[in-house]
């Protein structure tokens, strides 16, 4: 059984007459003369983060301030104030007349996101609940149609990775989550899976130990988009632990509900391949996800195990609750050697001390590659999913020695800089290839909904690798 999840219809016109509110967006101290008396009643003036509701006789408006000098993301945040002031009806009106196009656009792409919710497994629908079903864009500029198709192309991919993440474990498994992969298909994105027999031939044994306890198998599954552009790909790699128990060394029952959506990396990847795929994007492509289940069975791996992974190094197991650097390893060593790409982004909700260092705002970010570093660095800034740099020093890489093994892959105990030495071991991986790692933990889902972000997953990732391919992979001459 899946569930049935609620995004709003967009439609493109010069008029709404069946919106019941009217949205218009306001540059600092320019409200609208015949609004005026009304805003400064509120105290209106157009400031980013303000709104000003307004009934009158010709129907309800919502005045949302964009600021002195809005960007693309001002935009987007204000039309995502819009959809959380008026989630309670049932249709209404974004007047963009004013606007360029793609103001237009990231305006209503992020109500659209905003609006987006899951409706779950209730078969009582709640009659005081969020009901926007539609929006209408209100622009005859010319170009609007193909902004807003380019935005299109972004929701649909960061909807698909909420929608991955929302879905429950026990249909999501791995094999749930590629025939959950049949947008892509369709959008002309090729897809190859590696089962157990070829992850075995292929040699990728840490991802094989990770998904051993479980009766649903590992997967291993490549993304191909070819592009237009000769030359190597971008490549995105993604945990997909579609329940994560912490295995052996299990995890409290406390929040442990919350490991549904420990594949959220991979389905960033899956939701970027398809805004990709959709908005036609001339780069050459390609996404690794490391899909597995790490449950407890007679088969589990063991504290004290040693991996051979796919590149070869051995690996001493100390905590099997560290399990996503374990399938990672593999991903990136195969994406390394078998793609050979241009760069690497890895995507992984992968430590709790990310989130005590930066909290649930931003990603963290580890790379061997300043200048790739500062392109996705950049591409957060202006999609608004934001990264920080962090470091990895030659101290941490050191704490990773073992006695039995090429390397450890994580420490034991409390107070360590585990995303740290988690980013440290990813490194071991890669080779020479230009890398960033993002660990996501924390930014994935949203615990309450607020004037920005709606209920749930978030989608992590999609706006901000989509961001990325445009600004340096294609160029021709740049990638």
């Amino acid at each position: 059984m899946t569930q049935r999840l609620v995004l709003p219809r967009i439609r493109i016109g010069a008029s709404a007459p069946k919106a019941a509110a009217r949205v218009l967006p306001v540059l600092a101290g320019h409200v609208p003369p015949d609004c005026q008396e009304a805003a400064r009643a509120g105290g209106f003036s157009g400031a980013a983060g303000t709104a000003c509701d307004i009934l009158g006789p010709t129907g309800r408006k919502l005045l949302v301030g964009l600021g002195a000098a809005p960007n693309e993301d001002a935009h987007r945040l204000a039309g995502a104030l819009a959809a959380s002031r008026l989630n309670k009806v049932g249709r209404i009106a974004i007047d963009a007349t004013a606007l360029l196009p793609d103001n237009a656009a990231a305006f209503a792409l992020g109500a659209a996101l905003r609006a987006w919710r899951p409706d779950g497994f209730q078969t009582i629908p709640d009659p005081d609940g969020p009901s926007l079903a539609a929006i209408d864009l209100l622009s005859t500029a010319p170009g609007i149609e193909a902004a807003w198709q380019r935005a299109a192309a972004v929701l649909a991919g960061s909807c698909l990775a909420r929608d991955l993440v929302t879905e429950p474990s026990a249909s999501l498994t791995p094999q749930g989550f590629i025939d959950r992969l049949a947008p892509l298909e369709k959008a002309g994105v090729q897809i190859t899976v590696l089962r157990r027999r070829d992850l075995e031939r292929e040699g990728l044994g840490c991802l094989l130990a990770v998904g051993r306890g479980s009766e649903h198998r590992p997967r291993l599954v490549i993304l191909r988009l070819p592009g237009a552009i000769e030359t190597q790909p971008i490549a995105f790699v993604g945990k997909g632990i579609t329940f994560d128990t912490g295995g052996i060394c299990i995890k409290p029952a406390d929040r442990m509900w919350e490991m549904r959506a420990d594949m959220a990396g991979a389905a960033a990847c899956a939701g970027v391949m398809l805004t990709l795929a959709l908005r036609g994007s001339p780069a050459p492509a390609v996404a690794i996800l490391a899909l597995a289940e790490n449950a407890i069975g007679e088969d589990s791996y063991r504290p004290g195990d040693v991996l051979t992974s796919f590149s070869g190094k051995t690996v001493e197991v100390v905590d099997t609750d560290a399990e996503g650097r374990l399938v990672l390893a593999d991903a990136l060593a195969y994406a390394a050697s078998r793609l050979r790409p241009a760069a690497i982004v890895d995507l992984a909700t992968l430590t709790g001390s990310i989130v005590t260092a930066l909290g649930h705002e931003m990603a963290g970010l580890f790379t061997n590659d300043p200048a790739l570093a500062a392109h996705v660095a950049a591409a957060g800034a202006q999609t608004g999913e934001r990264a920080w740099r962090m470091p990895i020093s030659a101290v941490q890489r050191s704490d990773l020695d073992s006695d039995i093994a090429d390397l450890r892959h994580c420490l034991s105990g409390r107070l360590q800089p585990d995303a740290c030495h988690a980013a440290a071991f990813l490194r071991e991986f890669v080779g020479d290839t230009p890398w960033v790692h993002l660990d996501i933990a924390g930014v994935e889902s949203r615990e309450t909904a607020d004037d920005a972000h709606a209920h749930g997953a978030t989608g992590f990732g999609v706006r901000l690798l989509d961001r990325l391919v445009s600004l340096r992979f294609e160029d021709p001459h740049q990638a």
